[in-house]
């Protein structure tokens, strides 16, 4: 299974980028972890976040593979445990589909773009930093594979 993080936004600070990369050489082979950036809309002095959000989540379901699970990753989504992640882990396996995360920009996807993903799914009810969102993902994915794998990283 791969697995794809879709993320709004490039120019990751140094730290975002080493830590994505240190959790993504823990996983196994099997688990596939990559980024796409898809650009950031602009944003001039009296921007619409409307409009932002529909140029954005237009950008994003263009490089979306058709045949792959789509999960977004937002606030109304549902929020799962290390333990449940590890679940869902295991059901997009045995699945056999591949998976792309997808988070957006600081103002978020249009509410069709998020209804018309396979999931949705919370990290947190707090607002999270995008650069931080995209390491606190990589770790949670290397947490969960060690919970299925029986791996001693994750002791509850």
């Amino acid at each position: 299974m791969r697995i794809k993080l879709i993320a709004v936004g490039t120019k990751m600070p140094v730290w975002v980028n080493q830590g994505v990369e240190e959790y993504t050489k823990r996983l196994p082979r099997e688990w596939a972890f990559k980024i796409a950036e898809v650009p950031l809309a602009k944003r001039p002095k009296n921007y619409s976040p409307a409009v932002v959000q529909a140029s954005e989540s237009k950008h994003v379901a263009e490089v979306l593979d058709s045949k792959a699970r789509s999960v977004v990753l937002d606030v109304t989504g549902k929020a799962v445990s290390t333990e449940q992640l590890a679940q869902q882990l295991q059901k997009w396996q045995e699945d056999a589909r591949d998976v792309e995360i997808l988070v957006g920009g600081p103002d978020g996807f249009t509410r069709d773009f998020v209804t018309s993903c396979d999931q949705r799914l919370s990290l947190s009810a707090l607002t999270l930093p995008h650069p931080l969102v995209r390491l606190l993902l990589a770790e949670q994915l290397y947490r969960a594979w060690s919970v299925n794998a029986g791996h001693p990283y994750h002791r509850a």
